[in-house]
């Protein structure tokens, strides 16, 4: 940029930026949405070449801007294109594009090469398990995470491409929340204390440690990574700054009798606001549950409140409300400068307290959201603006909210505060009928929608409104149990007559004993079911001539003004089975803020993705305006933090990182190996490393019965099988002659169709028999259809060995077929068969290239909402069988609902060494196991609980020789994925196409904690959203930390890049993908357990006991997730 004049203003563009400027002549503005035709560009500079969008009325306004700069002007006209881009005003938005020959592209990429193994068997699995907010709720990158599902073979200049007016320039806009645009250096204090704790353990001396001192359960950290590509970064943390002379107070609370939910919250607050501690409160804070954290300290360690209950906004409680005891009990105390101290020291000793002082400051931060009415919070940590425009339409009754993550969490020589965007699925606040209607649009039947509506709480609207002393509304708040059923109120006098399950209100007969005269102008609130009396709770009333009524004449003669315009749609149960009372869906309206725990459906997985996915600056934006007024972290909207004496400083943190230089990749017959561009390669012309050789296969056109065949058979047969053919070969693939067997095309009325079985059955059986081989069998699938798959991948994995493959027919027959679609099955197809697709330099794969070193991947998948009561947790493992690490057999085990700890992981583990003793004659002297899916609160149980298992199932198998010597050596990594740490770049280099941080980015400074070892791993290219990095945090290491090394290096980069490296071994993509391929493998053979057992895991048809009234249950077996012994040692799953 030209040097500007004393006299003129300072330039708002950053002066280490080459700048252009798009103009765009034709500028039309429509609810701040512009229309670019042919945009001009005017270029300065002589380098790399960067396109600004500048807003302007006018050529003569940009011009006139412009000149104030002195900023040299020339023209360069690109294709005529047009786009639509979101750019309120100047201020706002100034976007920074690359300017390259193909920038005139303005259009967006879209992923393809798709295969309905991935789609159904893969996609639907991530993004059901992301997309319900009970335990977790779908993050803004659900789409890279369903993008990173789905193998691509493509060019790579073309896969990272998104539209260049679409990308975001996450560094500068985080420039902009400091005064002078100058990116803040990582914190000195925070890296020396850093540099302090790294060369203190370089001294340690061991044999000093006494046993009395609180030792670490976890390797200390062995030194920071320092390969790599230096790179500051912002992060999603807040520094929090506590007073050092802050003591706190934690008190629990024990309520009897029980209570849950909401009501357990209302006696807190009872507790908390108006009752005993009312005086107080000012010096207290609740997590509104079973602490109160206090800044005080109470005369007597031990309290008994009796508080009688009452709904918000009552004046007094009911005559007939229940009182509840609240015992409070002193549990410790805790002071802010010890925590610090601790976080500061070189001492490798432990802090006992830190993990509860971090939880109350969690306490005193959450508790803003948790006491306002215009906040709705989910689980611990996530709050929801009922009242903010975050919101968006699914379809079906549910509604799509944004919201905010937020975790107080111990860092080294700091506290930080952690939040992150969120997104969720609420019912739509509506009146209950209108949600009904919406839901069975969707064409689901009575029991999916009784289970979608069951525990709501609605208002109900027919009777006269209720005001308390101050004039404030009291509204009446009823939960919904159920829908009717013939089973309600069997054990009554006068049980209610229900036509049939999910009736209506024409349909449903209650036995009604009008109230006595002197209150019979009052109507009864509710149709109840089996008790006597007004509105159904007179019990004690005498019987004075009562009669069956149904609910609808009920309403049309006690409340003439209400119309029950749909009687087709079912009442609502707010009693229970006992005792039912019955209401029409026309009364209810649903209350705001309720988060459904329903799977979505696919159409609603579209639209959240559509409504999470954002740019990382826009995510960024969110985090430091609405996310920090929602969640409370500056004194004006929070007063608790000054009362506390806690301060939050309003701009995130940078932090030191490392880009990592990503493998070769190396393939059959080339001279040259193949340099992935931004973690991807194109595989044109390219053969497998280690092509399979084609069994006895088949295919099998699907059609549905009453229709015809998707693709014309001859032209299958003919063309599109050839082209197959000859795609597979040409990666390599070996093909005998005659080794296709001919195709079948068949009808299939339903998806248990024994017509599924009886052909897998029989094609297996010939196969085998005629030539001792295991048959593999491509199906054409007439569309997608989940049951469908799941049917054929049970008959074909468990019941009767054949490997299947099945694709989608309109996408195999598109265009004639396609190359790159060919090719990406053709990834499948080698891998199942037992080749490998790519292979790096066995020197970027550190000790695991000599040989003697077995990788595992170990998950645990659990009963999502809508499984059966009895749906079990299944574990999965995988393990490499060699030093190359392309084939990745598996095993399952089911366990006990919900428990995530391995069960049988010792019988697992045998299963795996006895195959790699198969390969290579000898056990593994190491093991190196990546285990998937656990929480930071069970760090301690995997090394309590699995890590015994692991060396059990080798002290039985390993000769006495090696057990001996102390083998095998063994190194565990818990591998997460469900955090909310993100990173952005704070400069145009040190970002990629989409404004997120370059794939190989590692960070294990500054969020981390010294005394622990773990990092933050972006390996992978975020094709939209904002990139997740996986986090690694290391509980056992006896492999790395007892290497020689030379160099230079630490234990920590050997690690590092060693699972950095595997990132670009995943085969079923031409790309390095976001999970170590371990994790990743167990992860999909996990969700494909969950197609074996869909029945349970999805139960969409009613339970016996919903028709019969029995307990039956679907019945769970090992057998159902037991692979055929043909292939059992096979990568069966991909």
């Amino acid at each position: 940029m030209a040097k500007r004049k004393e006299a003129t203003p300072s330039s708002p563009f950053p002066s280490h930026f080459n700048v252009s400027i798009v103009l765009c002549p034709n500028l039309l503005r429509q609810d701040h949405k512009l229309e670019l035709n042919a945009p001009l560009v005017l270029a300065s500079g002589k380098t790399r070449i960067f396109n600004v969008l500048v807003l302007a009325d006018s050529f003569d306004v940009l011009h006139r801007e412009l000149s104030v700069y002195s900023i040299p002007l020339r023209t360069k006209t690109l294709k005529s294109r047009q786009v639509q881009v979101l750019s309120p005003t100047l201020d706002q938005d100034l976007w920074i594009e690359e300017d390259e020959e193909e920038a005139a592209d303005l259009e967006a990429e879209t992923v393809g090469g798709e295969t309905e193994d991935e789609e159904v068997g893969i996609v639907e699995a991530v993004v059901a398990d992301l997309a319900t907010v009970g335990d977790t709720a779908i993050e803004e990158e659900a789409a890279e995470e369903v993008v990173d599902a789905v193998d691509v073979v493509e060019d790579p200049s073309k896969s990272t491409s998104n539209s260049t007016l679409q990308r975001s320039a996450a560094f500068l806009t985080m420039t902009n929340s400091a005064p002078d645009q100058k990116v803040p250096a990582p914190a000195a204090k925070v890296t020396a204390a850093e540099d302090a704790y790294a060369k203190s353990l370089n001294q340690l001396d061991l044999s000093k440690l006494s046993i009395n001192r609180q030792q670490p359960r976890f390797p200390p950290r062995p030194g920071y990574g320092r390969t790599g590509r230096p790179v500051t970064l912002w992060a999603n943390y807040f520094e929090m700054m506590p007073s050092p002379k802050l003591v706190l107070h934690r008190y629990s609370l024990a309520i009897s009798p029980e209570a849950s939910g909401k009501k357990l919250q209302q006696i807190v607050r009872l507790l908390y606001t108006d009752d005993y501690f009312s005086t107080l409160k000012d010096d207290m804070v609740t997590d509104f549950k079973s602490n109160i954290i206090s800044r005080i300290q109470l005369k007597s360690p031990r309290l008994v409140v009796r508080i009688k209950y009452r709904a918000e906004n009552e004046d007094t409680p009911r005559d007939s409300a229940t009182e509840y005891q609240v015992k409070i009990e002193d549990t410790g105390r805790f002071t802010v400068d010890t925590l610090i101290a601790s976080l500061t020291s070189t001492s490798i000793d432990v802090n006992p307290d830190k993990l509860s002082a971090v939880q109350a400051l969690n306490i005193i931060l959450g508790h803003h959201g948790k006491a306002s009415q215009e906040i709705t919070n989910v689980g611990k940590n996530k709050s929801f603006s009922i009242t903010g425009n975050g919101h968006a339409n699914l379809g079906a009754g549910l509604i799509a909210m944004q919201g905010f993550y937020t975790s107080v969490r111990a860092a080294t020589a700091r506290i930080l505060v952690n939040i992150n965007v969120t997104n969720g699925a609420f019912y739509e606040p509506a009146n209950l009928s209108t949600v009904m209607q919406k839901f069975q649009v969707s064409a689901r039947n009575v029991y999916s929608l009784e289970r979608f509506l069951k525990r709501i709480r609605v208002r109900v609207t027919h009777l006269p409104e209720k005001k308390n002393a101050a004039g404030q509304p009291v509204p009446r708040i009823k939960t919904i149990m159920a829908l009717a059923s013939k089973n309600d109120g069997q054990g009554s006098e006068h049980p209610p007559i229900v036509k049939a399950f999910a009736a209506g209100p024409r349909d449903v007969q209650f036995y009604f004993d009008p109230p006595p005269a002197a209150s019979s102008s009052k109507a009864p609130e509710s149709s109840s079911g089996g008790k006597k009396g007004k509105g159904g709770k007179g019990g004690a009333a005498p019987a004075t001539g009562g009669r069956y009524i149904t609910v609808y004449d009920f309403f049309k003669s006690h409340y003439p003004t209400i119309q029950l315009k749909s009687p087709e749609l079912p009442v609502v149960n707010i009693g229970n089975r006992e005792n039912p009372i019955y209401l029409p869906p026309e009364v209810c309206v649903i209350t705001p803020g309720q988060a459904s725990a329903s799977k979505l459906s696919p159409e609603q997985t579209a639209e959240m993705i559509r409504f999470a996915v954002r740019k990382p600056s826009v995510n960024a934006k969110s985090i430091m305006i609405e996310g920090a007024k929602t969640m409370g972290i500056n004194p004006q909207s929070n007063l608790a933090l000054g009362k506390f004496g806690l301060a939050i400083n309003p701009n995130l943190i940078t932090v030191q990182g490392r880009v990592l230089t990503g493998p070769t990749l190396k393939y059959k017959g080339q001279k040259q190996d193949v340099s992935p561009a931004n973690g991807q390669w194109n595989m044109a012309n390219i053969k497998f490393f280690q092509p399979a050789t084609m069994p006895i296969w088949s295919y099998w056109m699907m059609y549905d019965q009453n229709s015809r065949p998707p693709l014309d058979e001859t032209q299958l047969e003919q063309h599109l099988m050839k082209a197959f053919q000859a795609e597979l070969q040409k990666v390599g693939i070996t093909i005998p002659p005659n080794s296709l067997t001919g195709g079948r095309v068949r009808a299939v009325t339903r998806p248990d169709c024994p017509e599924i079985d009886a052909t897998i059955k029989g094609f297996g059986e010939y196969v085998r028999q005629t030539f001792k081989k295991v048959p593999l069998l491509f199906i054409i699938l007439p569309r997608r259809d989940t049951d469908l798959y799941n049917r054929i991948k049970h008959a074909g994995d468990v019941k009767y060995g054949v490997h299947t493959v099945c694709v989608v027919a309109s996408k195999f027959a598109k265009n004639g077929g396609e190359a790159q679609y060919f090719a990406n099955v053709a990834l499948k197809f080698n891998l199942k068969l037992g080749g490998f697709n790519q292979q790096i330099d066995p020197v970027k794969l550190g000790v695991i290239s000599e040989g003697k070193t077995m990788v595992v991947g170990i998950d645990v998948t659990h009963p999502s909402p809508g499984s059966a009561s009895n749906a079990p947790s299944i574990a999965g493992m995988v393990a490499s069988v060699d030093k190359h690490l392309g084939q990745w057999p598996a095993d399952l085990r089911i366990q006990e609902g919900r428990q995530e700890m391995v069960a049988a992981l010792d019988d697992m583990l045998k299963t795996r060494l006895k195959l790699w003793v198969s390969r290579n004659k000898t056990y593994p002297e190491n093991i190196m196991v990546y285990r998937d899916g656990v929480s930071e609160g069970q760090y301690d149980h995997v090394l309590d609980i699995e890590v015994p298992q692991l060396r059990k199932a080798c002290e039985q198998v390993y000769p006495a020789t090696d057990t001996a010597k102390g083998l095998p050596n063994l190194t565990v990594v818990v591998v997460g994925k469900r955090h909310h740490t993100r990173f952005y770049p704070v400069a145009e280099a040190d970002a990629d196409r989409s404004g997120n941080t370059k794939n190989g980015t590692i960070v294990d400074r500054g969020v981390t904690e010294a005394h622990n070892w773990d990092f933050f791993l972006q390996a992978h290219t975020a094709l939209q959203g904002t990139a997740r990095p996986a986090h690694y945090f290391i509980i056992l290491d006896e492999i790395f930390t007892r290497r020689k090394l030379g160099g230079g290096q630490t234990a920590a980069d050997v690690l590092e890049e060693t699972t950095h490296n595997m990132c670009y071994l995943f085969g079923r993509a031409t790309k390095s993908v976001s999970l170590c391929p371990p994790a990743y493998y167990a992860d999909i053979v996990c969700e494909r357990a969950r197609c074996y057992m869909s029945g349970i895991f999805d139960q969409s048809t009613p339970s016996q006991s919903l028709i019969s009234g029995s307990t039956g249950l679907p019945q769970v077996r090992q057998e159902d997730v037991r692979i055929h012994e043909s292939l059992k040692d096979t990568m069966f799953y991909i």
